[in-house]
């Protein structure tokens, strides 16, 4: 049995509410239901903060009851319209969810056009690197937490030994957070050269705007130009050339020092007077 409900999105600045249908596999309680409904609102919100509004006019989600009170396998589609897939546990609460990130990394996907398998790396990467800040910016989480999340997991994106760059090594690690540092480098690169006027998020805007949703299929080079024709500066196209074919390691340590940003026994800290310390801010600000 599908038991399906709708709900509509409320306080995004756009003309018409997205329209969102979330149904069961099988059947749900009416508490998972409501718990699903607020889960997947807060979600929106945090993809609203970002882009300014939801990314799509519709969407479908298909819930699979599993046991326990945790979230799992979540995947976007695009064909057909909109659609995520994810796993719920019958039992979860509000609080069990307060702190889920996977229904806020599989919308990111819904605003971002699906590349050949080669670059999949750059619809993950926006996906990890973009979720804690949205987050962030809708006020579900603070800024210390945003970047604890991407100072501990950033290394993981690092290349390793016989590393042929991000669109030649396929492992998880490089997928995800490799693609994710491509983001970071390129919002703060774009905050630099735009005196922090513009930042990664008005390249995704602009490629969003363009059509750019995951509806679509787009060749990598297509993403990248009008990337950069939305922020005024080439820094995809640099990056882009710098670590398709090439190991790059990113210095981090130096980044976060710029950045005035400081880990001590697992506890993150701020420096407002480091040299980027304003660009951390803009980054993760409502």
């Amino acid at each position: 049995m599908v038991a399906v409900f709708a709900m509509a999105a409320k306080g995004f600045a756009q003309a018409a509410e997205p329209a969102v249908e979330i149904s069961f596999t099988a059947e749900a309680p009416p508490e998972l239901r409501e718990v699903a409904t607020r889960w997947t609102e807060r979600a929106k919100k945090a993809v609203a903060a970002y882009y300014g509004e939801f990314t799509v006019d519709r969407l479908r989600i298909r819930i699979r009851p599993k046991a326990g009170r945790r979230a799992s396998n979540g995947t976007a589609f695009g064909w057909r319209g909109p659609l995520i897939t994810v796993s719920l546990g019958r039992d979860a609460t509000d609080n069990d969810l307060a702190n889920d990130w996977l229904l806020t990394h599989e919308m990111l996907h819904l605003g971002f056009p699906s590349l050949p398998e080669r670059h999949h790396w750059l619809e993950e990467g926006i996906s990890t690197y973009v979720e804690p800040i949205a987050r962030a910016r809708a006020k579900q989480m603070t800024p210390e937490r945003a970047w604890q999340d991407l100072v501990e997991g950033l290394p993981q994106g690092q290349p390793e030994s016989g590393d042929r760059g991000l669109d030649n090594t396929h492992t998880w690690g490089r997928t995800y957070w490799g693609g994710a540092l491509f983001c970071l480098r390129a919002d703060v690169e774009i905050r630099k050269r735009t005196k922090n006027i513009k930042g990664l998020e008005h390249a995704l805007r602009g490629i969003r705007a363009a059509g750019g949703t995951i509806e679509v299929d787009w060749p990598i080079e297509r993403a990248i130009s009008i990337g950069d024709q939305s922020t005024g500066v080439p820094v995809l196209r640099e990056l882009y050339d710098e670590m398709k074919d090439s190991p790059v390691a990113v210095p981090l340590d130096d980044l976060w020092r710029q950045l005035g940003i400081r880990m001590s026994k697992g506890v993150i800290s701020f420096d407002d007077t480091a040299p980027l310390a304003q660009i951390r801010h803009a980054i993760t600000q409502p």
